[in-house]
């Protein structure tokens, strides 16, 4: 072998790791950016659903100091009694 074709596949190899790195850094890239948009999703439905529970909750606690407050109400009234 003589040098020019050694040449050549030293260049060929080289350029083949070189595409081979750049697939591989492109890869990991690609599945680091995946991995970051379904945290984001995850952090954004997990949010979505501590507003929607606060929410919930709010409207339940005004719901049952309603009922605290007629409850009270119709403690308050005069009893009838059993005679007509």
């Amino acid at each position: 072998m003589d040098a020019p074709d050694q040449e050549k596949i030293l260049s060929l190899t080289s350029k083949t790791r070189g595409d081979q790195a750049e697939s591989l850094f492109s890869r990991a890239r690609t599945q680091s950016m995946s991995l970051s948009r379904i945290v984001s999703e995850q952090d954004a439905a997990s949010q979505a659903r501590e507003a929607k529970t606060a929410r919930l909750r709010e409207l339940r606690l005004e719901k049952e100091a309603e009922h605290r407050v007629a409850a009270a109400a119709l403690a308050a009234l005069p009893k009838r009694t059993g005679k007509r």
